[in-house]
């Protein structure tokens, strides 16, 4: 999977270069006697662009070897892939001790590693800052989830005998943040980020000093402070586009001058204008990976789990889930956007515009094969990939209070959410009527959420009479719509044999997933009855009528 540059097509300048600029040039550059460094990766993944002073500017051609000074030709050794490994695969000592050894196992990989906070870190960050609001400056010392922290982490560096200097300052900062959040009784969405930043900050620095320790040479990264440029939405950021070439700079130069494996926090980026740190969202080291891999023109994007890839469901609804073996981006981005946990809703975008594949594994059992997510698979004989389960949805029948032939109602009833920044998931419209799902993630503060939805109902009803639902599942059918008639049919045998009304149907742009909206009480018991009748029945009988009955009550498993 190495990749190298081929320079035989390079024009160098006339002009000799002094010594201090030479000194300034990259090693790789210096050999080539270029005058100005190797620019960065187009976004094209295929070809580098050199610059050269005095003349002109070639393209240069991504092979499998690298040309030296005297014209031998030399193994690459370039970055070749990102693996990115969640919470639960570094949750402790002894799960370091496997991840580097996993990570070692592959000689021939020179990846870039990117880490989330080590267990359940993340969760309790967050809410030793809300015991703090409260609590006063005086117990923050006593506050349960800050002890749980500061054990956990300096348990691991001492079970790994490494210096525990790096991680007790970063103990004493955040001990020191969650006085300044008791002291101000208020954490806003900026010190929430800032907050739950030290534990990716940790987590980098502790795997990259053991890697050090057992002979790896490893370097530690903060994402914020190379080159990931965001958005200033603290909490749910998006990354700019001036993030690409400015993470490949740092990570292409610094492992040309020193190679070293990078370990990089996951999660976290830089608001561009106020150069805070921001968070991705919930997953979003996910997103960091992928970021990383379209930056670099990497040749794989892997992402350690602790299941065996993407599952035809939740296990936890029914534990005989199975895992599915290829998807397309577009299949994994609806899946992580209709409330798959196992990746970030965004992170597919990067990947797909690179087209970069993306390897779900599992780092508990990494002889499994896992899940393959590319821009095409065969989908002849395909029906239906996954089934996802999106709970606590709110639903809104709007219709307009005029008659038909009204124009600019669909415009004025989007206008009102873009107002209240709220996010729709699924709609499904007539010319004086639209049903409609809300995102509930956007709806972050809890002891809001119903003076928010009042508020919306009220905007709305100026214009239309609105019916609020509330406790609402969107059941989403990842697969092949264009046997949409055979899946459509399959579903509503087995719901009409549950007993189960669909308040409201889907079928997105994207050509791969069909959405039903059933009650919150009813969704785990569809999950069980379609994923029997999709996957666990004979898959020929898809093709005949449904004569047969899939009836799986809510307690069966």
């Amino acid at each position: 999977m190495a990749t190298a540059l081929d320079f035989s097509a390079v024009k160098v300048g006339s002009r000799a270069l002094s010594k201090r600029e030479l000194q300034c040039q990259p090693l790789w550059s210096r050999r080539l006697g270029l005058s100005r460094s190797v620019g960065l990766p187009c976004k094209s993944s295929k070809i580098w662009k050199v610059c050269c002073e005095g003349r002109s500017i070639d393209v240069l051609e991504r092979n499998k070897t690298n040309v030296q000074a005297d014209g031998n030709v030399e193994t690459a050794n370039e970055l070749t892939c990102v693996m990115k490994f969640g919470g639960s695969s570094v949750a402790s000592a002894k799960r370091m001790r496997e991840v580097a050894q996993l990570i070692l196992s592959f000689p021939n990989e020179r990846p870039v590693i990117v880490l989330s906070a080590m267990g359940k870190t993340t969760n309790k960050l967050l809410q030793a800052g809300e015991t703090a609001v409260s609590c006063g400056v005086s117990y923050v010392d006593n506050i349960d989830e800050l002890s749980f922290i500061k054990e956990l982490h300096l348990r691991t560096v001492d079970e790994l005998g490494l210096d525990s200097s790096p991680i007790t300052r970063h103990l004493d900062e955040l001990e020191q943040l969650l006085k300044g959040i008791a002291m101000m009784k208020e954490l806003t969405p900026r010190t929430r980020d800032y907050l739950v930043s030290f534990g990716e900050c940790m987590s980098t620095r502790i795997f990259a000093g053991y890697l050090n320790k057992i002979g790896a040479k490893a370097c530690q990264y903060d994402a914020f402070d190379i080159g990931f440029i965001t958005t200033d939405d603290f909490t749910n950021a998006d990354i700019l586009e001036a993030t690409y070439p400015a993470v490949a700079k740092r990570l292409h130069e610094d492992w040309i001058c020193d190679p070293a494996i990078p370990i990089v926090t996951g999660f976290l980026g830089k608001g561009w204008k106020t150069n805070a740190i921001t968070t991705l969202g919930r997953g979003g080291s996910d997103l960091t990976a992928t970021t990383i891999g379209k930056a670099l023109g990497l040749q794989e994007i892997q992402v350690w789990k602790d299941v065996d890839g993407v599952l035809t469901c939740d296990p936890n609804i029914y534990p005989h889930a199975e895992p599915v073996p290829h998807l397309t981006f577009e299949e994994a981005a609806e899946l992580a956007y209709f409330g798959a946990q196992v990746l970030h809703p965004q992170s597919m975008r990067p990947a797909r515009e690179g087209d970069i594949p993306v390897r779900v594994k599992n780092s508990y059992n990494p002889n499994a094969p896992g899940t393959l997510i590319t821009s095409y698979r065969d989908m002849s004989k395909a029906v239906l990939t996954s089934i996802v389960l999106k709970r606590n949805v709110t639903m809104l029948d709007i219709v307009s209070t005029r008659m038909l032939g009204q124009f600019g109602f669909l415009a004025k009833v989007f206008s009102i959410f873009e107002e209240l920044g709220i996010s729709v998931d699924v709609v499904a419209t007539s010319e004086v009527s639209i049903s409609l799902t809300l995102d509930p993630s956007k709806l972050w503060s809890r002891e809001l959420i119903q003076q928010e939805l009042d508020h919306m109902v009220e905007e709305l009803e100026k214009i239309a009479f609105v019916n609020l639902l509330q406790h609402m599942s969107i059941i989403s059918l990842i697969g092949n719509v264009q046997r949409s008639s055979l899946v459509l049919e399959k579903a509503f045998h087995v719901l009409r044999t549950n007993g189960v009304n669909v308040q409201m149907i889907s079928q997105g742009a994207s050509k791969v997933n069909i959405s039903l909206i059933v009650n919150d009480a009813e969704g785990e018991q569809c999950v069980r009855a379609l994923h029997w009748a999709f996957f666990d029945s004979n898959i020929s009988d898809l093709d005949s009528s449904s004569n047969g009955s899939t009836t799986i009550s809510s307690t069966d498993s």
